[in-house]
């Protein structure tokens, strides 16, 4: 097994088990991720090794198999339950270590899927197989705590310790602090239109071990089988669902986010400086990102933020994206806009003449709540049990109040409760062809939101408190920060990262 101070050893006979794999790797991850920070310009080599090692392939299985995406298969069919009956998990992990040392692995075509949108459009998902996603994942794990040292804090999506309420709160905080223009900006296509040159290029600055490089541009190559049996090559992009694809997507994007992060220090970083732009009628401004949605928050008029529509496109030009023109504009915070199911927007307090920010459900993710409970309660379900319709709507309804329960959003819950309430019932009463009396008797129903049947209790959306956003401030630590040692300073010299 590997030691403390040697915590990668490719020539390991016994194969480790999770808890010490899961050592081994956090310790090499905090290591990788204190040498990045502490040395913006280091390029690391010999990454591969950590690639092939079995502890990080041990990990990757692990998150893999944990997935809710392990019963999809890939163009070969298999899953992750014919890994496991079939030839066994070790000898799977062997026999993926054994190609990737030989230099034999090559990524197969990903499987396309196509997927509604809230838009009433398809999106395309490439689904890999089990062998691609376990190799992925321990890419994965090499290479996010080098990049995440150098990922401004202005960015959520698909980063570890962060997600969207915080993008949320960040908006919140400013907006509140006078920045009243918000460009609402979304790109076009983004998984889908990232130039592999620039992208390249991006890995590049930090990664010099050609091997790894030479890996993830095979993934980037591998192609796509559509859903029509034939076969295309990938000339730009990385496909969507595929595990390495929101790490790529992230270290592309980051072009934007170092542009808006170097003029924030330069120009606006303390509020002196903020004070005197100000006075000479020059517009603050802040970006807030999350994957390929951000928006833009300014000080100033209307036109400041008209002006960054055509900077954010000369940013994004070099990577081949593009803004999309339907879902990028310019309003107030006083008409408010959505962003991430969230409706950001300025009101008048009731009872009082001062105005705030709120925080509330959009429009769409009231309305997509209810059409999941109408779908769920339709005449054509009546063949199921009242315990099964219970169970699923409780973790629906739970899931989706806990993601807004930040919000102000009392009115909104008990609407929804209300019309769940009278879903329920109706379906109730249809299944059973008997009146209200003898269904409550039947069921012990309670004149409030709250049923009960075959033992499963399940508590109405209006349970879940109803709190302010705190905004947690720029530095949300990672899970591999840590006050570097002096060993961390400098690489050990048995270590394989040199």
């Amino acid at each position: 097994m590997v030691s403390e101070d040697a915590p990668v050893n490719t020539d390991a006979a016994g194969w480790p088990s999770f808890a010490r794999s899961y050592l081994a790797v956090r310790r090499m991850q905090t290591k990788l991720h204190c040498w990045a920070a502490t040395d913006s310009g280091r390029r690391f080599d010999d990454l591969y090794n950590l690639v092939c090692d079995p502890a990080f392939l041990t990990i990757a299985w692990e998150r893999v198999a944990g997935n809710k995406g392990a019963r999809t298969p890939g163009v070969d069919r298999a899953t992750v339950a014919h890994v496991t009956s079939g030839m066994g998990v070790e000898a799977f992990l062997r026999q993926v270590r054994d190609e990737l040392k030989s230099r034999t692995f090559q990524p197969v075509p990903v499987r396309q899927v196509m997927i509604p949108k809230a838009s009433g459009k398809l999106r395309k998902l490439g689904i890999p197989t089990v062998t691609d996603r376990v190799v992925q994942a321990a890419l994965k794990l090499v290479l996010e705590p080098i990049f995440e040292a150098d990922f401004q804090s202005c960015s959520y999506g698909f980063r570890p310790n962060r997600r969207a309420h915080d993008a949320i709160a960040e908006i919140h905080h400013f907006t509140s602090k006078r920045y009243e223009w918000v460009l609402e900006a979304d790109i076009e296509a983004c998984f889908d239109m990232i130039d592999h040159t620039a992208l390249m290029d991006r890995l590049r600055v930090r990664v010099s071990d050609k091997r790894v490089l030479a890996l993830v541009k095979a993934f980037l190559k591998a192609g796509v089988l559509t859903t029509v049996g034939t076969t295309e090559g990938t000339v730009t992009g990385t496909p969507q669902g595929g595990i390495l694809s929101p790490l790529l997507a992230n270290i592309a994007l980051s072009v934007l986010d170092d542009h808006f992060a170097r003029q924030w220090q330069d120009t606006m970083a303390n509020e002196q400086q903020r004070q005197k732009r100000r006075r000479h009628g020059q517009p603050n401004y802040r970006l807030i990102r999350y994957a390929d949605d951000f928006v833009i928050v300014v000080t100033g008029e209307r036109r400041h933020a008209e002006q960054l529509r055509g900077q954010v496109a000369g940013v994004l030009a070099p990577m081949g994206l593009r803004l999309s023109l339907d879902k990028t504009r310019v309003v107030h915070i006083d008409d408010g806009f959505d962003f991430l199911g969230f409706n950001i927007r300025r009101m008048r307090k009731r009872g009082s003449h001062k105005s705030f920010v709120y925080t509330l459900p959009s429009t769409k993710a009231i309305a997509s709540i209810k059409a999941r409970v109408k779908a769920m309660t339709y005449r054509n379900t009546l063949h199921r049990d009242p315990g099964y319709l219970m169970d699923y709507l409780g973790r629906v309804l739970r899931g989706w109040a806990n993601y807004f329960r930040h919000a102000v959003a009392k009115r909104a819950f008990n609407a929804i409760d209300s019309y769940t309430w009278e879903r329920i019932t109706s379906w109730l009463r249809k299944k059973h062809r008997i009146g209200w009396p003898e269904l409550r008797r039947r069921y012990c129903l309670p004149g409030t939101w709250r049923l009960a049947h075959d033992g499963i209790r399940f508590k109405g959306a209006a349970s879940v408190p109803v709190i302010r956003y705190r905004y947690r401030g720029y530095h949300i630590p990672t899970p591999w920060t840590h006050q570097p040692s002096q060993e961390d300073q400098q690489p050990h010299v048995e270590s394989p990262v040199r």
